[in-house]
């Protein structure tokens, strides 16, 4: 009995020991989670800001004016470019609202990533290409 007891005693400081080292390089070696900030810049204009925001990925703006609302669902605003973590955003369509920003998704289920859609609310309209059928200055497009 006394040895099962120090051996219990004996394995719960091994991983109590560890899991504080994992604990520890874990919080130096994961980066600050990205912050969104909202700041006005005059009449119903305004810049949302998001920081620490990873630059690998396309951040999208969503909006509703009500929270947990079935009658209001989020609706996408403007999609990103890549790289893109700065949003200016014409406010005086609505006098309250809130925004939330997500990493690129496909918002109407087409199979097709929001930044590479034509309509990112529309799930009938795929993915945007552009046709050149004459070139205003006579080039050869290849």
């Amino acid at each position: 009995m006394k040895t099962t007891r120090n051996l219990w005693i004996a394995l719960a400081s091994v991983f109590g020991a560890g899991g504080i080292i994992i604990a520890a390089l874990t919080a130096f070696s994961n980066p600050a989670p990205p912050v969104m900030t909202i700041t006005p810049l005059g009449t119903n204009n305004y810049s949302i800001i998001i920081t620490n925001g990873d630059t690998n990925v396309n951040y999208e703006l969503w909006w509703t004016p009500t929270l947990n609302s079935p009658a209001n669902p989020w609706q996408l605003l403007s999609v990103g470019a890549p790289l893109q973590t700065n949003f200016t955003v014409i406010g005086g369509f609505v006098p309250v609202g809130f925004f939330q920003t997500r990493v690129g998704t496909d918002a109407d289920g087409d199979g097709v990533p929001d930044w590479m859609d034509a309509n990112p609310n529309d799930p009938a309209v795929g993915a945007l290409s552009v046709i050149i059928n004459t070139p205003s200055n006579g080039a050869v497009v290849q």
